[in-house]
């Protein structure tokens, strides 16, 4: 489980947005870029690289 504290700061990498932490999926989530990073043994990964984008039904679901 990553920190409280920690997820207070984070912000996206790429355009400096506040992230959405999906406990399911381990992953931090910016709704601007609509990409995922991946949470890796309760560390984030905060790479352009590793991040995933969003599909459809997932970007939906944020805005519901």
């Amino acid at each position: 489980m990553i920190d409280k504290k920690l997820l207070d700061i984070l912000a996206c990498p790429l355009c400096k947005s506040p992230l959405i932490y999906d406990k399911s999926k381990q992953e931090l989530i910016c709704k601007a870029d609509r990409i995922a990073f991946p949470i890796r043994d309760d560390i984030p990964v905060m790479l352009e690289d590793d991040a995933r984008e969003l599909t459809h039904d997932e970007i939906d679901a944020l805005y519901k």
